[in-house]
């Protein structure tokens, strides 16, 4: 499986001449998800669902079909009948020619009084990849290879490498890093490469690796 990290939290994985799209929000290129045959989304919060990214992929794509929560299914299934599918916790499916496994409910907590929106995780293929969205969900089930989310309004880094030890993966790579300043980069690989029990690694925007 190749797996291609994208700006901020989008990922997209191929396989198979098959290719799904994680999370193509406002944060990431325009066009990342263009040649997309499935789509996932693991929130609405604008840097993971993106209208006009989705639209512009759903377009290029006729055959393109989009799983995702409530809160983003409702903005977007009008515009699309039969081609966009809600899905929740416990939830598996197979979107193109990947399986799929839903994990989590909700959104971390970002303060106290923001109340906390729906937000689910998604498990590639019995675990070779772990996607989990705005939140430390730990799937029931080993993973290999986890998109750690290591920068965000919600998280701070001790909560990051807590999240690594308890999920054990193979290999951890970096997501949700588009307010990741490349200052601060240096930091955040050495803390959680040297705490985190793992293989701690970080792709630029566009760069691939084999999972």
């Amino acid at each position: 499986m190749k797996l291609t990290k994208k700006s901020h939290s989008c990922v997209r994985l191929e396989q198979d001449g098959r290719t799904l799209v994680l999370d193509p929000g406002g944060f990431s290129e325009a066009d990342a998800a263009v040649d997309a045959d499935a789509i996932l989304i693991t929130h609405e919060h604008p840097d993971h669902f993106d209208e006009g990214r989705l639209r512009a992929a759903m377009e290029a794509n006729a055959a393109a079909e989009v799983w995702t929560l409530k809160s983003v299914a409702d903005q977007i299934t009008a515009a699309f009948p039969g081609r966009v599918h809600t899905v929740g916790h416990g939830d598996t499916f197979t979107a193109a020619g990947f399986d799929v496994q839903v994990h989590g409910e909700l959104h971390a907590v970002i303060h106290p009084d923001i109340p906390r929106i729906t937000n689910v995780g998604y498990l590639i293929d019995g675990g070779r990849v772990f996607h989990p969205g705005d939140a430390l969900t730990v799937p029931d089930c080993p993973v290999e290879t986890l998109m750690l989310p290591v920068m965000a309004p919600w998280n701070k880094i001790s909560e990051v490498i807590d999240y690594v030890r308890e999920v054990e993966p193979q290999r951890a790579y970096d997501i949700h890093d588009a307010l990741l300043t490349d200052l601060a980069r240096p930091i955040y690989d050495r803390q959680i490469g040297a705490l985190g029990g793992s293989d701690h690694q970080r792709l630029a925007a566009g760069a691939s690796a084999e999972v």
